[in-house]
């Protein structure tokens, strides 16, 4: 991705919270409208489980990005853990743990009172992955794992030190976690990511994890970038 004359707006973690994303989105409009060129924002994934409004995030994704700007969508270990699942890769009893129980309660399905009726049956499965629309699991299937440019890395949970970033493992950029961080200060690249709830954003070498926990915490975090110069705006402030 060529980022000259861009402004690029990266949103963290959403999970399920709707009503901060749209809060957010709506800061975002009114900064943008100091900046000419390019818009754009880079979704870092986890936009399902363990908040209350997973469908409703969903379908907002899928739809036009604000006026004025483009939208890209990545990947997160919370989608692709929905899709195992879909595909028979991962049990029920895992994802649900994982964070798919609220995920179901936002598709209108209670997933105890489903087992209740037909058991841990394939049949409660079945009734599962119908509740789940096909164009929201082909959406899901579409969506990238890394966005890069000559000076960013934007990824959802970070990259694997020395190996070059077209032969990344997915499963390192949707899960890694210490080995990424150990080598902070000797990446050669900025590297924007989610995955791993902060207090607050603070650059640690030459990464910047933006996951503020939203449904935890109800604050969604942005980072603006303009050239070499970043700043946060928060669903909150």
């Amino acid at each position: 991705m060529d980022m000259r004359d861009m402004v690029v707006y990266a949103i963290g973690d959403v999970h399920g919270c709707h009503d901060e994303l749209r809060a957010l989105e709506q800061k975002i409009q009114i900064d943008a409208q100091r900046f000419r060129g390019r818009k754009i924002i880079i979704m870092l994934g986890d936009y399902i489980d363990r908040g209350p409004h997973s469908r409703r995030v969903i379908d907002h994704l899928m739809a036009p990005p604000p006026k004025g700007l483009q939208r890209i969508c990545l990947v997160g270990n919370h989608e692709v853990a929905l899709l195992l699942y879909l595909d028979g890769h991962l049990s029920r009893e895992t994802w649900l743990g994982y964070g798919g129980r609220e995920t179901l309660f936002s598709y209108g399905v209670d997933p105890d009172r489903l087992i209740s009726l037909y058991g841990s049956s394939e049949q409660a499965d079945a009734r599962i992955r119908e509740a789940i629309p096909a164009s929201h699991v082909d959406f899901l299937r579409t969506l990238p794992a890394m966005v890069c440019s000559d000076q960013f890395v934007f990824v959802h949970a970070g990259i694997r030190p020395g190996i070059a970033l077209e032969a990344q493992d997915e499963g390192d950029l949707l899960n890694i976690r210490e080995e990424f961080f150990q080598a902070a200060h000797r990446l050669d690249r900025w590297v924007v990511h989610g995955h791993t709830i902060v207090d607050a954003p603070t650059l640690d070498g030459r990464r910047l994890d933006i996951d503020t926990g939203a449904f935890q915490t109800g604050r969604l975090t942005a980072l603006r970038i303009v050239g070499k110069y970043g700043r946060l705006l928060s669903s909150q402030d």
